[in-house]
């Protein structure tokens, strides 16, 4: 499997016919990794046909990265390089077969498995370009992503195994090497004028940064747990029992200008969370819209939150949070000037798996969350430049991150301390013999705003700290 992923590189890194494929992706998106063509050909007349017919589609990407701490504390840096092939069927009486693997190779990082000296805290940002279950794990990073059998009707899909998904809760978040996927049956009807409804079952997820798929209760708890309410250490890894996650999402957008959206994820005996978003969008003339946005997210513990024994439970029994958070703007053709807030309440931790996806949050910024953590104002200005050809992309974005205090376990489970971070972001897309290669350069610094007690651990890899990121796409 190996030789076969570098022989595909090899003759893939000759061919320049792609499009492009940005890091962060929305996840108001369609997945959109490998950058498919529509297949319009006709219905095909045997599986044979249908096989001959296909489409092959390539992704190959290059990741530098490096994390600058604290004097007196461990820095890191990584070089990734990575590449991989998917192939689906053309149409056999509606149906299609679809499959991607994907191979990734360390080409000179930091040791990942030594720990800083002064914390005894392990890297955070670069080992996730690799296998973080493995951090000595430099040889065998090939992994299987898609494999699953689609059905056609008219403008709707309903797509059997595993799969990409981009939902408000379980996304992409593909900021590293590959995105997270998942393993189920997801149904995408559009059959109605302008609403999108989605239905699906999930039984398995694929992280990010993992070279395996998961039962749904395994998934949780491979990224770090953190700590319970009661400050003793999270021990859910492996221990959280469910036998799959339902998910409903409704998207409309029948009220000129207005798109709003509703999301429901159900992970059995473990928790619920509920979304609604309204995103309006008003005229000022031709060239200029204003914008104004309003979210609300409500979350409840289900039966004993995953374990009946509290140390070892994901979401504390009875237990649940809220959230509400709003947006305005301003935008023409070429800019985009946003105003983000967000409030996490004082009822609870805003609780959903690392390993599932990113914040849904108008305040989210790359490189970092403020998932599980209660009592949590967020306030986000970003500014954001397209170029008319979509050849290039910029934005500065500054955010401000007042959270409890870090000794407050019932509401900080990390132990991260408020701070104030800054994205300068810049995408290009190349045209002419380069065309099918974009390149992002992404700059963060996170500053400490808050007491740490002297300790160190709430600094390393959290605050007082950057990370420079080069990032080169390539999609045939």
């Amino acid at each position: 499997m190996k030789n076969f992923f570098a022989v595909i590189y090899i003759l893939a890194s000759l061919l320049f016919t792609i499009n492009t494929i940005a890091q962060h992706q929305e996840i108001s998106d369609k997945p959109s990794v490998w950058k498919e063509k529509s297949n319009e050909k006709i219905d095909s007349t045997s599986i044979l046909h249908a096989f001959k017919n296909g489409n092959f589609n390539g992704h190959f990407r290059y990741i530098f990265m490096t994390t600058n701490n604290e004097s007196g504390l461990s820095d890191y840096h990584a070089n990734a390089l990575g590449g991989g092939v998917k192939f689906e069927t053309a149409k056999f009486h509606n149906f299609q077969f679809g499959v991607s693997g994907y191979y990734i190779f360390n080409i000179g990082s930091s040791d990942f498995t030594q720990k800083d000296p002064v914390t005894n805290v392990s890297n955070r940002y670069e080992v996730a370009l690799f296998d973080i279950q493995n951090p000595s794990n430099k040889d065998n990073l090939s992994r299987l992503e898609e494999l699953y059998l689609k059905y056609n009707y008219k403008n709707s899909t309903i797509t059997l195994g595993k799969q990409l998904l981009n939902t408000s809760f379980i996304n992409l978040q593909d900021g590293r090497m590959r995105p997270t996927e998942v393993n189920g049956i997801w149904v995408d009807y559009n059959e109605i004028k302008k609403t999108k409804i989605n239905l699906g079952y999930l039984y398995g997820i694929s992280p990010r940064s993992t070279l395996k798929y998961f039962k749904i209760g395994e998934s949780i708890g491979i990224y770090p747990n953190g700590v319970n309410p009661d400050g003793s250490k999270s021990d859910y890894a492996g221990n959280l029992d469910s036998n799959g996650i339902y998910i409903m999402g409704v998207q409309n957008e029948s009220i000129k200008n207005l798109k709003a959206l509703l999301w429901n994820q159900y992970a059995e005996n473990i928790f619920n969370s509920a979304l609604l978003q309204m995103d309006y969008k008003y005229d000022l003339n031709p060239n200029s819209k204003l914008l104004f946005g309003f979210q609300t997210i409500y979350q409840n513990a289900l039966n004993s939150g995953g374990n009946e024994d509290p140390s070892k439970t994901y979401f504390e029994k009875n237990g649940n949070s809220q959230t509400f958070g709003g947006r305005l703007g301003w935008q023409n053709q070429k800019i985009e000037v946003t105003l983000n807030y967000n409030r996490i309440t004082a009822n609870g931790r805003y609780l959903m798996p690392r390993e599932w996806g990113r914040d849904p949050f108008y305040t989210f910024m790359p490189r970092e969350r403020n998932e599980g953590f209660g009592d949590v104002n967020a306030l986000m200005a970003k500014i954001q430049y397209n170029h008319p050809k979509k050849t290039f992309k910029s934005q500065l974005a500054v955010g401000y991150f007042d959270l409890p205090d870090v000794k407050n376990v019932v509401l900080n489970k990390y132990g991260l301390p408020s701070y104030l971070q800054t994205n300068a972001d810049i995408r290009y897309v190349f045209q002419g013999l380069l065309k099918g290669f974009d390149a992002q350069l992404l700059y963060v610094h996170k500053y400490n705003l808050r007491e740490t007690y002297g300790n160190k651990n709430y600094i390393i890899n959290k605050t007082n700290m950057s990370t420079i990121n080069c990032i080169v796409n390539f999609n045939f």
